[in-house]
């Protein structure tokens, strides 16, 4: 399993993310992740991107009026080296949008399949996908 300390941090950035997504805070969610991290959420339609900032910006753009709330369960972290881990998290998410759009809500379960590595400044998400079991939709 690794360092219990490291496995707590990696957590904790797990947490981070589940919040500066929520929150809006755009900023900290750019901190959760390498500069070059790869994002796969082609299970939830959407595209892979190859930069914290491009995915957050596009996250900006699609959830930035919707009210969100994630939540992330069970993980399974390994740490595979003293800079390296890997992890998977049972996920749900329900996400309300605005008057007028296209669908109102969305209620969500998957898992999220993750590497990390570390820094100088901390735990770090490089890469992530997104795989879906199941989604309910509300128009």
């Amino acid at each position: 399993m690794g360092d219990r300390t490291d496995v707590a941090a990696i957590e904790r950035l797990k947490a981070r993310y589940f919040r500066t997504l929520d929150t809006k805070d755009w900023d900290g969610l750019v901190r959760v992740f390498t500069d070059e991290v790869t994002v796969d959420v082609a299970g939830s339609g959407g595209p892979t991107t190859t930069s914290a900032v491009a995915f957050v910006e596009r996250v900006r753009r699609s959830l930035g009026d919707a009210i969100t709330v994630h939540h992330g369960h069970m993980p399974e972290i390994d740490i595979t080296s003293e800079t390296t881990a890997t992890g998977i998290w049972a996920m749900e998410d329900k996400i309300w949008w605005p008057d007028g759009s296209a669908v109102h809500f969305m209620h969500g379960y998957g898992h999220y399949h993750e590497t990390y590595v570390r820094l100088a400044s901390g735990w770090r998400i490089a890469t992530m996908q997104l795989t879906r079991l199941h989604r309910e939709f509300e128009p």
